[in-house]
């Protein structure tokens, strides 16, 4: 049999199997590189919000572009895109009772963006937790006066509540909070710098605290302070044992004044340590039986200053005249002369330190009885701190 032998060409071949290789499959379309686009947009998954948790939002299959959450007041919920750009979360937790919408435009792997909006609202709270701040906002206070907050509610969660207290000031001011029972029996923080404030320090708190869970109790709200402390540091020294007043301003003694202390011997003696002015009440009524003291006194007293919660007071004693530089006679107050008082109600501010010394005394002044932190070193202070 005749055998013809057809000879064809190694290039042709070569060809002809890489148009085979390159063909696309049906229903695919090529991309640059010639591989098919994937076209598979990305899944956004919004986990539903709980108070007093962060907010948080996830892509499969792709990347976040862009998150956007706000409150039905129109507030942002602030956040940030974790590493791979997957993930975000807010920067702050979620507060009950609140609805909250997101925006989220994602990007699938091959570059197809998709738009999202969901809306969420968390439960209200069952019991909610308020404070009150001191020194007044936007006050002038003396060079003791501590950052105080009194709690309508109990604070177990004493750690969480202070990591969203921040403290800023005009000048490097190193300071701590420390927790106390206030004289109401309910928690205070204290925020109190190591010394006495420098002169013209202005001071400013941001309570960022919606969201937090105190215990017993959220916060539904932040808050926000400041004050300013007083350009002239003023120090008002008492010796009980001398039976006189002295004001020091910037280190110097500039007034000597003649008083009379509590009667040593029983529950009339004057406490002693640092005691700070609280407030200016000018002509009150004072009872003695709601001091535990019977009915030793009911009088209306002049120029009233009152330098702790249990009923301690700098003011104008006329009736211990005879008294003033020369024995310690009342039932716990430090008086003077009705003239000395005028002046020296009118020299004082809130927040001017008293410190008080006297043999015959019933104790230190307590730290929640008025403004006691500074009779505890600096150790002891730093040491209440729920973050130590």
């Amino acid at each position: 049999m005749l055998r013809t032998h057809i000879r064809i060409p190694l290039f042709l071949i070569a060809a002809a199997s890489l148009t085979a290789c390159s063909a696309a499959t049906a229903g695919e379309r090529p991309s640059a590189s010639g591989a098919p686009k994937d076209d598979t947009p990305a899944k956004v998954t919004v986990a539903p919000p709980a108070a007093g948790r962060p907010l948080t939002v996830t892509a499969t299959g792709g990347t976040l572009a862009t998150v956007k959450v706000v409150d039905a007041d129109g507030a942002v919920l602030a956040g940030r895109t974790g590493a791979g750009g997957s993930s975000w979360a807010s920067d702050r937790k979620a507060a009950p009772g609140t609805t909250y919408t997101v925006e989220v435009t994602a990007r699938g792997a091959g570059g197809k963006e998709t738009k999202d909006s969901k809306s969420f609202s968390t439960p209200e709270a069952a019991e909610v937790n308020k404070l009150t701040l001191a020194p007044g906002k936007n006050t002038t206070v003396g060079v003791a006066h501590p950052l105080s907050i009194v709690f309508d509610r109990p604070v177990t969660n004493k750690a969480d509540v202070e990591r969203q207290l921040k403290v800023t000031t005009s000048v490097p001011t190193e300071g701590s909070w420390g927790w106390l029972k206030d004289y109401s029996g309910k928690d205070r923080a204290d925020w109190r710098p190591r010394a006495y404030w420098k002169p013209g320090t202005k001071v400013t708190l941001d309570a960022t605290l919606n969201g937090t869970d105190s215990g017993d109790g959220w916060f539904v709200r932040d808050y926000r302070t400041g004050f300013t402390v007083a350009a002239q540091s003023q120090v008002i020294k008492v010796d009980l044992d001398r039976k006189k007043l002295s004001v020091v301003r910037d280190g110097r003694t500039v007034r000597t004044i003649p008083v009379s202390g509590g009667t040593p011997g029983g529950d009339k003696r004057s406490w002693r340590g640092t005691a700070v002015l609280m407030a200016k009440e000018g002509t009150i009524n004072m009872n003695s039986e709601t001091v535990g003291l019977g009915d030793a006194y009911n009088k209306d007293v002049d120029y009233s200053m009152r330098l702790t919660w249990s009923g301690m007071y700098a003011h104008a004693a006329p009736w211990n005249a005879a008294y003033f530089g020369r024995a310690n006679k009342s039932s716990g107050c430090i008086g003077m002369s009705t003239e000395n008082a005028t002046s020296f109600y009118a020299s004082v501010r809130v927040g001017d330190p008293f410190e008080i010394t006297g043999e015959q005394t019933k104790g230190v002044v307590a730290e929640g009885n008025g403004y006691g932190a500074w009779n505890l070193d600096w150790t002891a202070w730093q040491a209440k701190s729920a973050l130590r």
